[in-house]
């Protein structure tokens, strides 16, 4: 990973749950009104939550955020996605963002599969 190496994927959630904390603290107001943004963008509405979270693994892929490849390969997984619907999400991310999305496919998101699909 960019900022530091984990020995999980579960680690890096943590950090990520950690520096989020810490922010809070700092910026409760931005925390607070991003976080209500973003849970609005994730309820179910005519795309489904499940939808949703393989849309937002497919820009993390493009954008090649790491934390967020992680978080929503969890989201991915927490509403039921599957696996294959997870790796198809990755190919599509890797037809529009190249090689860059495609070796985060291949590595981190059947690394989060691999760790954190047993939690289900």
């Amino acid at each position: 990973m960019n900022q530091q190496s984990y020995t999980s994927t579960e680690a890096a959630l943590q950090h990520y749950k950690e520096g989020l904390g810490a922010f809070t603290q700092k910026l409760p107001e931005i925390a607070r009104s991003f976080n209500a943004f973003t849970e609005a963008c994730f309820e179910e509405g005519a795309l489904s939550k499940k939808e949703k979270q393989l849309i937002a693994l497919g820009i993390s892929l493009a954008t090649q955020d790491e934390y967020c490849t992680i978080y929503h390969t969890k989201g991915c997984l927490d509403q039921g996605a599957s696996e294959q619907e997870i790796l198809e999400t990755c190919g599509v991310a890797a037809a529009f963002a190249g090689g860059a999305a495609m070796s985060q496919a291949v590595t981190l998101v059947q690394e989060c599969i691999a760790e954190l699909a047993t939690k289900h």
